[in-house]
């Protein structure tokens, strides 16, 4: 079979995100996600590379940026949802004007959490599963409702085929 003229992407390397208080922003996703500093270079701008898994986040500060784009954003998954949840709810930081609310639920199973970092910049953090969520936890989840056809369906959790993607 021959190859096609299209080159896959195999992964995200790295998403950069604005940072109008690089401190504020480093422990934000440090404390929050677990995320680990790095050596970062000297570029013309001040820049912070920060690790997850094999996957990095770059933060960058720039006097002449204006505030974040309000629907661009990151998004992760965690391993523990309802820790993350509870810890953003403490830290004051989640956004329900994002999407329809900071916390939905879709009809195929899995859920969504909104938040903001200091700069304002969106993160998005997902689960698989909404069934393994504590009753208290899906009580405050708002339903994504009118999902139909392929929507109802749709889900952010893919099986990997053979080749690795």
């Amino acid at each position: 079979m021959p190859k096609s003229r299209w080159v896959r992407a195999r992964r995200i390397n790295h998403v950069s995100v604005h940072a109008v208080d690089m401190e504020a922003s480093i422990r934000f996703y440090t404390e929050l996600f677990g995320m680990e500093r790095l050596p970062s270079p000297d570029f013309e701008h001040p820049v912070e590379w920060l690790r997850l898994g094999d996957q990095q986040l770059h933060l960058f500060l720039r006097e002449d940026t204006k505030a974040a784009p309000a629907f661009h954003h990151l998004a992760l998954d965690v391993d523990d949802f309802e820790a993350v949840y509870a810890k953003a709810k403490e830290l004051g930081v989640l956004s329900a004007d994002a999407f329809g609310g900071s916390l939905r639920g879709h009809p195929a199973g899995w859920v969504q959490l909104y938040l903001r970092d200091p700069a304002g910049n969106l993160v998005e953090v997902d689960w698989p599963d909404a069934s393994t969520l504590s009753p208290e936890t899906l009580a405050e989840m708002t339903p994504l409702v009118d999902q139909e056809g392929d929507a109802a369906v749709a889900t952010l959790y893919h099986a990997v085929d053979g080749d690795g993607v």
